[in-house]
């Protein structure tokens, strides 16, 4: 059975991820499968509108497919290296694409999912959407454009988002800047007919509705203050300071695996400011170096493999990280760099 399936429904493209079994995720043949498909429908004048959306009912997509990431690194391949060139060039053929993008952010979106549905022009959410960028959780950073996105989001929600690799509500992605509309998920087969003959403003608009309360902002004062600090250890303690909630997220981050918080926040400063071709050359940079390092591979046995959710991470705790251990993850790698600000010419 096909991973991804295409169909033109009017002048609607439509694109399924159809590994419902896996909440969608991501595989190299998925990545090359769409990035295929959009560039092919960027230039079809039949085609006005692009609509993503998973199969089944438990979500658009839960990240990319972390099991067979944990088989390359255990062979020592190449081809997680491959598949991040390939899943970052359709990121960024995303966020330019000529044409109205939807994606329907329903159920888990994760990780990866963010990369095919938050670049996108019109980004749906419902009361079921349960997204974030949980990468630290599993020893690994967020990706696929993630830390230019919460690089942009409110304050430092952003920063709390990123570190404490929280499942965010649909309220929470609107607030954040990971999404455009809230729509009922009972609405969506609706919507999805009505962008077969109508603007993807003019559907969308008949559809949308005002979207419940963020909790996130609810919480700005004292993310806000607790994360305004470059430093991993100082955030810490000024959350542990705060108390209440502030406390448990402390209590989060320290469970997270103490390298992964530090490159993250690293990350995370250092993208202000560049395009997205260049926050993803970044993360490809610091991607290439959590392949070898103990965390990441570490991160998804405890989680995925083994499923003790007991990681053992090296170097156990935020004090024994380095700064220059943490400016190792983005030095340049020479021949293997990304380089895809010079490939914007190939798709579109």
């Amino acid at each position: 059975m096909a991973e991804v399936l295409v169909e033109k429904r009017g002048h609607l493209g439509v694109v399924t991820l159809n590994r419902p079994q896996a909440v969608n995720a991501l595989t190299a043949g998925m990545v090359h499968a769409m990035l295929e498909q959009l560039t092919a429908w960027a230039v079809d004048d039949a085609i006005k509108t692009v609509l993503v959306h998973g199969a089944g009912d438990r979500g658009l997509c839960a990240g990319g497919d972390i099991v067979a990431i944990y088989d390359d690194m255990l062979r020592h391949g190449d081809q997680t290296a491959d598949f991040w060139a390939e899943e970052y060039r359709l990121n960024s053929l995303i966020a330019r694409y000529p044409k109205p993008y939807v994606a329907f952010m329903d159920g888990l979106v994760l990780g990866g999912g963010v990369g095919i549905s938050a670049h996108g022009s019109v980004r749906v959410v419902t009361e079921r959407t349960r997204t974030g960028m949980p990468e630290t959780t599993i020893g690994f950073v967020p990706d696929v454009g993630g830390t230019l996105l919460l690089s942009r989001s409110p304050g430092e929600s952003g920063t709390h988002a990123a570190l404490t690799g929280a499942h965010l509500s649909g309220a929470d992605a609107l607030f954040l800047g990971l999404a455009d509309h809230f729509v009922p998920s009972e609405s969506l087969p609706a919507l999805a007919e009505a962008l077969e003959s109508s603007t993807a403003e003019a559907a969308v608009g008949r559809f949308v509705q005002e979207p419940p309360a963020s909790a996130l902002s609810g919480q700005r004062d004292w993310i806000d203050a607790a994360y305004a600090s470059d430093d991993a250890e100082d955030i810490v303690g000024r959350l542990r300071a705060a108390g209440g909630e502030a406390a448990t997220a402390a209590g989060t981050i320290e469970s997270k695996s103490p390298t992964a918080v530090k490159v993250t926040l690293e990350s995370l400063r250092r993208v202000r400011g560049l395009s997205l071709e260049e926050a993803l050359e970044q993360e490809y940079r610091v991607g290439m170096r959590c392949l070898i390092g103990p965390d990441f591979r570490e991160g998804i046995r405890a989680q995925v493999v083994d499923k003790d959710r007991n990681p053992q991470w090296k170097p156990a705790s935020l004090a024994e990280v380095s700064q220059a251990a943490v400016d190792g993850f983005f030095a340049p790698l020479g021949d293997r760099e990304l380089k895809l600000h010079s490939k914007e010419s190939d798709h579109v």
